[in-house]
C-alpha cells in the first residue's frame, strides 16, 4: 500500500470514528448508512439518467406543466402534514401493534382528503395558469398522494429500530422501478403523460413493497391513546410543512406566471441537477441520524458533538463541490441535458449554495424533531417562508429566473441563523466551537475561486471540457486544503 492510500485510509478511518460516539450507536448507523447510501446512490443515478434521456424525448415546456402540478400537490401535501413517521420514530411506545395501527389510518385518511380536495381544486388551478391540460394530469399524477398515506407504517418502525436494509429497498426500489417506467412511458407516449403517470406508478411500488417486507394489517379499531399521543406530536409540526413549503416551491409558482412554460422547464431541471445529490445526501443523513438522536435525546453534549462534526464534514466537502458547479454549471447543463439548457447556468450555481446551507440546517432540524420538539423549527420556516414571499417576485422580476435562487438563498441564510440561536438555548451548543472550520474552508474557497478567475481570464476558453477541467482542478484543490485541516482537527481529538 502506497503512502498516500495509508494516509486516505487513516483520514477515512478517523472520520468514521469521530462523526458519532457509542460504539453500538455508531455501528448501527453507519452499518445502516452503508445500506441507505447503496439505494439511494442506485436511485439517484437512475434519476440522473432518466433525466438525461427524458431532456432529449420530451420538450421542455413539459418540464414546466409537471413543476407546476408537483409544486400544487405539495402546497395541500405539506399544509396537512402531521409527521407520522417521525411521531413513530420519536415515541418510545413508536413499534406498539396500537401506535403503529393508529398511525396508518391517520396517514391514510390524510392522504385520502388530500387527494380529493385537489381532485376538486384541478379545474381553479389549470384556469389560473391558462392550461386545461393540468386538470386530467394533476387527477392521474397525484395519486401517489394516496399511495403515500396507505404505506405500511410497519416501515416507519424499520427506520425507528435502525433496520436500514428494510427502508432502502422500500424507498429505493420504488425510486428505481418508477425511473424505468418513466423512461417505457417516455418511449411510448412521447408527452408530459409519461411523468405524471411515472410519479404515480413510483409511489404505487413503494407502497406494494413496503407490505411485503414489512408486513402490517390495519385494524378497524383505533387506540385512543395511541391516537392522542400523535394528534399532540402532529400539533408541534402543523404548519411547519406548508410555511417550508412557501420557500422551496414560491419560485415554481412566481416563475410559473412570469415567464413561459419552456423557460421554467429550463430553470427546473437546472435546479433539479443540483437537488438530485443534495435529496440523497440529505435522505441518509435524516435517515440514519434521526434515529441515533432520539436514542440520544436526553444526552446534550453528545448531540452537539455530533452536529458539530457532521457540519464540518459537510462544509469541507461541500463548498469545494461549490467551486465546481460555479466554474462548470453551464458545461455540465450542455453535457447532460443538452445546449438549450446551458442558459440556466446561473440558477444552478445559486442552487448549489442554497444545497450546502440548507443541508448544514437540516442537521439542526432532525435534533429538534428527535427530541420530540419539532415546534422549534417553526420560527425558522416562519423567517424562510416570510423573506421568500417578500423577496421572490421582485427578485424574478428584476433578475430574471435566477431570482428565484437568488431569494431562496437569503431565506435559507436567515432561517439557518435562527436555528443556531434555538439549538444553542436547547442544548448549549458552543457556537464558538460548533464554527471553528468556518473561516478557514470560507478563506480557502474564496482563494482558489479567485485562483482560477484569474487563470481563466487569462486563458479565455468557451469549450465545455476545459471548463470542466477547470472547476475539478478547483474543486480538488480545495479539498485537499480543507480536508488536511479535518484530518489535523481529528488527530489533536483522540
Amino acid at each position: 500500500m502506497t503512502k498516500q492510500s495509508r494516509g486516505m485510509s487513516s483520514f477515512v478511518g478517523k472520520l468514521r470514528e469521530k462523526l458519532t460516539s457509542g460504539g453500538a450507536l455508531r455501528n448501527h448507523a453507519f452499518r445502516g448508512g452503508t445500506w441507505l447510501g447503496f439505494g439511494g446512490a442506485l436511485e439517484q443515478l437512475f434519476r440522473f439518467g432518466r433525466s438525461m434521456l427524458l431532456t432529449r424525448l420530451l420538450a421542455p415546456e413539459a418540464f414546466g406543466v409537471m413543476a407546476i402540478v408537483y409544486s400544487a400537490s405539495a402546497v395541500v401535501d405539506m399544509l396537512a402534514e402531521i409527521g407520522v413517521k417521525e411521531a413513530i420514530i420519536q415515541n418510545p411506545k413508536g413499534q406498539d401493534d396500537d401506535f403503529v395501527n393508529s398511525a396508518w389510518w391517520l396517514a391514510f385518511g390524510r392522504g385520502i382528503g388530500i387527494y380529493l380536495l385537489l381532485f376538486a381544486a384541478a379545474p381553479w388551478i389549470a384556469r389560473f395558469y391558462g392550461n386545461p391540460e393540468l386538470v386530467p394530469l394533476m387527477r392521474v399524477a397525484l395519486l401517489s398522494i394516496v399511495f403515500q398515506g396507505a404505506q405500511s407504517s410497519r416501515s416507519y418502525v424499520a427506520l425507528k429500530e435502525m433496520k436500514f436494509k428494510r427502508w432502502a429497498l422500500i424507498q429505493s426500489g420504488g425510486g428505481v422501478c418508477g425511473s424505468l417506467i418513466v423512461v417505457a412511458m417516455a418511449f411510448v407516449v412521447k408527452s408530459v403523460w409519461a411523468l405524471a403517470i411515472g410519479y404515480a406508478a413510483e409511489n404505487c411500488v413503494r407502497c406494494l413493497a413496503s407490505y411485503v417486507i414489512c408486513p402490517f394489517r390495519p385494524r378497524l379499531k383505533i387506540d385512543k391513546d395511541s391516537l392522542k399521543e400523535l394528534l399532540r406530536f402532529s400539533k408541534g409540526v402543523f404548519g411547519l410543512s406548508f410555511l417550508n413549503l412557501i420557500f422551496s416551491r414560491a419560485d415554481i409558482f412566481v416563475l410559473g406566471k412570469l415567464y413561459p412554460a419552456a423557460q421554467l422547464g429550463i430553470y427546473a431541471m437546472a435546479v433539479y441537477l443540483i437537488q438530485v445529490p443534495t435529496s440523497f445526501i440529505m435522505g441518509v443523513l435524516s435517515q440514519t441520524l434521526m434515529p441515533s438522536f432520539a436514542r440520544i435525546q436526553e444526552d446534550s453534549p453528545r448531540i452537539n458533538r455530533i452536529l458539530v462534526r457532521v457540519t464540518s464534514v459537510l462544509l469541507i466537502l461541500g463548498m469545494p463541490i461549490a467551486i465546481f458547479v460555479i466554474f462548470g454549471s453551464g458545461s455540465l447543463l450542455s453535457l447532460f441535458y443538452g445546449p438549450r439548457y446551458a442558459g440556466a447556468s446561473l440558477p444552478l450555481t445559486v442552487a448549489a449554495l442554497v444545497a450546502i446551507v440548507n443541508l448544514m440546517n437540516s442537521l439542526i432540524t432532525m435534533a429538534f424533531y428527535a427530541t420530540g420538539r419539532p415546534h422549534l423549527h417553526r420560527r425558522c420556516v416562519l423567517i424562510m417562508a416570510v423573506l421568500m414571499i417578500a423577496a421572490i417576485y421582485p427578485a424574478a422580476r428584476h433578475f430574471g429566473p435566477v431570482g428565484g435562487q437568488l431569494a431562496a438563498l437569503a431565506a435559507v441564510v436567515a432561517g439557518y441563523l435562527s436555528q443556531l440561536v434555538d439549538i444553542r438555548r436547547l442544548t448549549r451548543l458552543d457556537l464558538a466551537g460548533y464554527a471553528k472550520s468556518f473561516p478557514f474552508v470560507f478563506a480557502v474557497s474564496c482563494g482558489v475561486m479567485g485562483l482560477l478567475w484569474g487563470v481563466r481570464h487569462l486563458v479565455v476558453t468557451s469549450q465545455p471540457f476545459v471548463n470542466l477541467l477547470f472547476g475539478m482542478f478547483g474543486c480538488i484543490l480545495a479539498l485537499g486544503f480543507c480536508g488536511g485541516i479535518l484530518l489535523r482537527q481529528l488527530s489533536t481529538e483522540t
